[in-house]
This record gives C-alpha cells, structure tokens and sequence, in this order.
C-alpha cells in the first residue's frame, strides 16, 4: 500500500475522550505532527458529564470540536458508533490522507481494517493495555505511555526474548548472503510487522541507540560512497 510521505500528510484526528487521558493531548498533537497536519481534530463523548471535565480547558487551547454524544443505556458505548460513523464519512469524502484514532478500545479495530483498504494510513494511539487486534490494524501502534515522561532505559533489555526474536526474524527477512541488515531495512521491516514496537518502551528515542545496547548483535559502520561523511549501519545476529 503507498502512501504520501509521511510528515506532509492531511489527518483526521478522531478521539475517543471516554477512553483517552486529556494530560497527554499536547506530546499527543506533536507525536501526530511528525506524521503530517491535523486537518480535522475531533473528540467525542458526553459532555454533559463530570468525568470529562478535564477535556474541556484543553479543547479550545488547541481547537478540538467537541462532538456531543449522549449516554442513553448504561453499558452501550455510543460514543464509539458516533466516531466510527463520523470516520466512514470523512473517509468518503476523501479530503484526507489518513486518520490517527485515539484510543484503547478494541471498536475501532474493523474501522481501521476499512480506512486502510481504501489506500489510507491508519495511526492508533492508546494505553499498553489496548488489545492486539486494534494494534494490528494499524499502520503505527503508538502507546500514550511513551508520551509521557521520558524512560531509562531497562538493564534486562538483552534479556527481552519478545524483542529478540522480532529483530531475529527481521533479520532474517532483510540480512544478505553474510546475515548483515541496513539499519533502516530492519527498522522498517520490523514497523512494519509490529505495528506498536517503539523504541521508547525500551528507553530509546532512536533505534540506533536501542540496537547498540543489544549484546546479541553485531554493529558496524560503512561510509556512503558519495564522498560524504555519512555512513552506513549495518547489523548481524551474532551466532553463538
């Protein structure tokens, strides 16, 4: 599937704000940023009630509309249906690139399964709580935790055997005759097969750093050969 370049795309930003938290509103419209303008800004739930207080001094701040939608029976989240119906018409009226959906909420698996069989990107942004198949739908799992505060980076990451055999399998898929990967072919294969990795759950803001960190790989370097000083980096799967 092609899209646009990322960084000039037009998004939809539709937010669950029954099952989003306002504290991260603002890293969560930078984090959005990277990936192209915010067109159309959204968030949907009942504002007649108490608990959504917290949303509405950072509406107007960064101009979100508001979308009322009333709870009728306890226990039926209408507020789901209301941004998914929103979403289908939007994606008709094909004024956009792609969407950023905010939420932990397993509903919007099947809408973003739709928007992106129609060409579109698809960028989810939740809790690490949020269920697989929601993840899996998109093309970027993004975790709200990761927007927070910065990590330390985890001592025990090398011994992490979730995170192992994905960059093992990566490797394997992109390596050479040598078992040697580019940097960027792993990191985009690996995104590209686990829509929610990030390197900030390990304590990285790049995935160079994370890499390095990994005493189960080899890291070398190679320059460009266009007389640049940029370079190249390489990494293998040390056999043991």
């Amino acid at each position: 599937m092609e899209y646009k370049k990322i960084g000039n795309l037009k998004l939809a930003v539709l937010i669950d704000a029954d099952n989003a938290q306002a504290s991260i509103i603002s890293n969560l419209l930078k984090e959005i940023a990277k990936y192209g303008i915010s067109n159309i800004k959204r968030a949907y739930g009942d504002w007649t009630t108490e608990r959504l207080k917290q949303w509405k001094e950072h509406l107007h701040k960064y101009a979100i509309q508001p979308i009322q939608q009333f709870s009728y029976t306890t226990g039926k989240n209408s507020t789901d249906s209301s941004l998914i119906i929103d979403a289908m018409d939007i994606l008709h009226d094909k004024n956009v690139d792609g969407f950023c959906i905010i939420s932990s909420d397993s509903d919007f698996t099947r809408l973003s399964t739709r928007i992106r069989e129609d060409g579109l990107a698809v960028y989810g942004f939740g809790e690490k709580k949020t269920p697989e198949a929601f993840i899996s739908a998109c093309d970027e799992f993004i975790f709200t935790e990761n927007l927070r505060e910065k990590t330390k980076p985890k001592k025990t990451i090398s011994s992490d055997k979730k995170l192992k055999a994905m960059i093992s399998d990566a490797l394997d898929a992109v390596s050479d005759e040598d078992s040697w990967a580019l940097l960027t072919r792993l990191t985009l294969h690996i995104k590209k097969t686990n829509p929610g990795f990030d390197t900030r759950t390990y304590g990285y803001e790049k995935m160079g750093q994370l890499i390095k960190s990994l005493n189960y790989l080899n890291i070398k370097e190679e320059s460009f050969n266009d007389g640049s000083n940029n370079k190249h980096i390489l990494v293998q799967l040390i056999k043991r």
